[in-house]
């Protein structure tokens, strides 16, 4: 099973309703309101925050490709 997959169904209704809403708004190029910031030492990865939630993508030719989405643990940015 795809790794995404597993971890959104282990979120609540109301925290994927979040990432749904959030992944619309990083498809439109709609950073407003968007927690976002450039990992450190990555010049392509970024992470976006709401609540416990985090969501991981690489940037690569305006193209964004979708790493994790995981809740904050001590192995998220590894």
């Amino acid at each position: 099973m795809d790794k995404i997959l597993k971890a959104l169904k282990k979120f609540s209704t109301k925290e994927k309703e979040w990432v749904k809403v959030i992944l619309r708004n990083l498809k439109n190029n709609n950073f407003k309101n968007l927690k976002l910031k450039k990992l450190k030492a990555r010049k392509d990865i970024y992470r976006i925050r709401k609540s416990s939630i985090r969501i991981i993508y690489r940037l690569k030719n305006k193209k964004i490709i979708l790493l994790t989405i995981e809740r904050k643990s001590d192995n998220t940015y590894k």
